[in-house]
Order: structure tokens, then sequence, then C-alpha cells
């Protein structure tokens, strides 16, 4: 029986509700008196902001506005995603990219993955580190080599980074993956420095969760996969990863050990697009329903051609129209959670799915153990090939002339805004007031440390911009003012 309060997790992702949504939806894909009442209940309702009033450093003309979301469940998603009106999906679009800019703004967080190590002993059909790959070089980075690896990512002018590590309970048991958290936390290379590490290893125990916490690190990422049981097993015929329930309940686990900030995700192609989408959801949904509050990202990747792996073995591969309908459905549905777009796409799609919903992105990835240290680009390791493999400078360039701020800014998880504070203050539109600025400060720095001087012109006259959207006056001015300390030498500011 379906239950999203349940902590089972056959009763919150369960297969009959979502046979029933994917039916009620085939049904009501021509409703347009429904569709019609599913999109006005997701438009932002906005109010003057309690924060912002007049007298408060903020003239009239520049009043913030606070926006509020009913938010759609799973079943009124599932229904927009079966419309196949042209007219309809205009409107949606459209909702989408004001969503996106009313809780994100045009800020685009930067991040890069660290593969720390691919030994594994699972069975995953789907990605080559599984353990019957006898051909793929098994390799473990030492303390030394992740220590250079992190300077190469600091000297790139990377602050956030995802450490990736494959599961193996004596090559990389949870002691292995806290000391190479430690190790990269430690490193201040010239004006570098990680300033928070996310983390994508395998479902643990609540104890190891509670660990990882003491650890400092910011984001806990754990890819579902599939939702589709029958799917999951026979996708993980071997290894602990083989237990569909105990991956599942996985972020349950992780935010009883304390972990505010979760991170879904399923890699599309696996199954049926539109049984994974209403089971994302319905995650989404359990997590808010029993810890009151949702995941913190959703990541979207596609699966991709890596090393023994052909993509088109997997007969559920999905387009770039339908990827960019699920993205913005994404964004409807869940508008006050992060999304993710990795370099597992071109330079084409992200740009397409940027205005949709997408606001972080990974830049000058290298998805190999020890890639970074390489002056060509190492592929015996990769977990996947890398479609975008611009450099860290190029591509921040692309955002700031596609009108994006690049933002290397980790003050919400440093100042302890995270959880359901951070979605206080996404819910508040205090955004503007904090992230925005922040956004701004780190951009100079990396314009001061690590930008090309074609890249460090289009950043000042863009910091220059924008600092004037900061509403609130006296923010504006102590941003103002930092900026000049910046560019003296200056170093990690935050709201």
């Amino acid at each position: 029986m379906y239950n999203p309060k349940s902590m089972v997790a056959d009763e919150f992702i369960n297969d009959e509700e979502i046979q029933e949504t994917l039916k009620y939806a085939e049904e009501n894909k021509n409703n347009i008196e429904l569709i019609n009442k599913i999109l006005e209940k997701a438009r932002p309702i906005y109010t003057p902001s309690p924060r912002g009033r007049v007298g408060e450093g903020v003239q009239p003309s520049s009043q913030k506005m606070q926006a509020h979301c009913s938010v759609i469940t799973h079943r009124e998603a599932s229904v927009l995603l079966a419309c196949e009106d042209e007219k309809v999906w205009e409107r949606i679009y459209k909702l989408a990219e004001e969503i996106k800019q009313t809780f994100y703004g045009n800020r685009i967080v930067i991040f890069a993955p660290l593969y720390l190590s691919n030994y594994c002993v699972n069975g995953c059909v789907y990605c080559p580190y599984h353990y019957k790959n006898k051909h793929i070089p098994r390799k473990k980075l030492t303390q030394e080599e992740v220590k250079a690896e992190v300077i190469a990512l600091q000297d790139m002018g990377h602050k956030r980074l995802a450490i990736e590590s494959g599961e193996d309970p004596v090559n990389n048991p949870i002691e292995y993956i806290l000391d190479c958290i430690k190790t990269i936390y430690s490193i201040k290379h010239k004006n570098g420095a990680i300033r928070r590490v996310n983390v994508n290893i395998a479902a643990t125990t609540v104890e190891n969760y509670r660990k990882l916490k003491e650890a400092g690190i910011g984001t806990y990422i754990l890819f579902q996969e599939t939702y589709h049981k029958k799917s999951y097993l026979e996708l993980h015929p071997t290894g602990p990863k083989h237990d569909y329930n105990y991956h599942t309940e996985a972020m349950d686990r992780a935010m009883e050990g304390g972990i505010d900030d979760v991170g879904l995700g399923v890699l599309f192609g696996l199954e049926r697009y539109k049984y994974e989408f209403a089971g994302l959801l319905m995650h989404a949904e359990h997590l808010e329903a029993v810890h009151g509050v949702g995941p913190h990202t959703i990541s979207v990747p596609r699966i991709k051609k890596a090393d023994d792996i052909d993509p088109n073995v997997f007969d559920n591969g999905i387009s770039d129209d339908i990827f960019a309908k699920i993205v913005a459905l994404i964004r409807i549905a869940v508008p006050y959670t992060g999304m993710i777009i990795s370099t597992r796409e071109t330079q084409e799609v992200r740009e397409r799915l940027l205005k949709l919903g997408v606001s972080q992105v990974s830049g000058a990835s290298r998805t190999s153990v020890g890639g970074y240290t390489e002056e060509e680009r190492p592929t015996d390791t990769e977990q996947f090939d890398v479609s975008d493999q611009r450099t860290l400078d190029e591509v921040v360039k692309w955002l700031m002339e596609l009108g994006y701020i690049p933002s290397f800014c980790t003050a919400c998880y440093r100042e302890g805004r995270t959880g359901d504070r951070f979605m206080s203050l996404c819910k508040s539109g205090q955004i503007q007031n904090c992230c925005h600025p922040n956004a701004l400060m780190t951009l100079k720095e990396f314009l001061m440390d690590y930008a090309s001087e074609e890249t460090k012109k289009v950043g000042e006259e863009l910091i220059k911009r924008e600092l004037e959207n900061v509403p609130n006056e006296k923010t504006r001015q102590i941003a103002k003012d930092n900026l000049e300390k910046i560019g003296n030498g200056e170093r990690d500011f935050r709201f």
C-alpha cells in the first residue's frame, strides 16, 4: 500500500501507485481543464517580503517580493509529462523559466567531481567499474595523490567538489573516505581552498553517515539508478547494491545520521522515463513528509558510453526534447530544489536546460581516477565519456556571456544554512540579498586568481551590472566594499 510517510521503500515508492499514476496521466493527457488547473496551482504567488519593507534599506522601486509555490503532486506532474499539446508545452517551459528565475535567479553553481577509487564489488551492468570488468585498470588514490588532485583542481579555480568512489569494503572503507575528506579540506594552495565537499558513495549505515556529517561534508548524493524494483534487481545482479530496499532507504538513514542536505537522481535510459519521473517525485514527497524537507538537489544524468558499456543496449534512452520536458517539470514540481547537469551532456544540451531549471553544473570534469594531474585527459579509468570537455575558464566565460553568474559560493553550508534553513531562505525571497552577492564575490576571486584576460574583462562588466540587482542597499554597499577588498588581495568574504 502506498504511504509517503512509511520508512519502507516498497511503500513510499509503491509500484501499484506508479502504475495507477501512469494510467491516470494517460487518460487525462488531453484534459485541458485539468491541465490548466495544475499549471495554475504550480504558478508562483508573489507577496511583499516582510524583510524588504521600505525603511530597511530598500527603496520602493526595488522592493523585493517573496514567492510561494503550491507544490504539485507526482500524479499531477505526470499528467503534464503525458501531455502532447505543443501550446501547453510552451506554457510549461515558460512557467519553468519563471520558477527558476524566481527562486534561483541567474546564478549557476559550479563544481567538479573527484574520483578516488574505481575498486568495486558490485555487478552493475551499466557501469564499467563492475567487478567482472577485468581489463579496466583498478586504481585507488593515496593521500599524496589526493593532495595532488586537489591542488590541480584549486589551480583551475574550483572551490566545491563531489567525491566519488566505487563500493568496496576492503579497498574503500569509510575510514578511507574520511581520510580523503580530511586531506581535501587541509589543502590551501596559493589562494585556493576547497570549501565544500559533497559525497557520492554507496548506501551505508546511520553510524557511517554520522561520521560523514562530523567530517564536514556538504550534500550526500546517491543516485537511485532506477525506481523500478524488478529492473533494479536485474541491473544489479550481484553485490551489496543488489539490495533495493537498503539502497532506496539510504536517504532516511543519512538524515537520521544528521545530514541535512541529500541529493537524489536517476540514470535516465535504464527504465521507462515516465516511471522514473513519478518515482523520483514520490521520493522527494517522502522526504518532505517524513523529515520536513525535500532533497537539496536532484541530478538528471543519462546513460552514456564508457569502456565496455554500450548505451544502445538499453532500450529506454530519451531524446533531447524529452529530456528538456523532464527537467522543466522537475523544476515545476520541486521548485525549491537545486538541479544538477554534468559534463555527460554537450554544451548545447546544457545551455538549453539552464533556462528550464538547472542550477548547478560541473566544469572541466575528469571522470577517471587521478585524471586532473594528467596533462592529457586519461580515458582508461573513466566512468563515462565526457561530452563537454571545455576548460573551467571557458565554462565560466560561456555562462557569463549567456547572462548567468558563475558561482563558487559555499556560504550556506559554512554558515549552517542547510536543510530546512536553506529552504526557508529560498522561499523567503532573500536569495537576492544573500546568495546573489556571495556569488559575485566568489566570481571576483576566480577572476583575480585564475581567469584569462578575456574572461576577466567579461566578468568585471557582469559584476558591475549585477551588483545593482542586490535589493538591500546596506547589503549592496557591503558587497561593493568586499569586492574592492578582493581586488586588493583579500579573500573569503560571505553573507
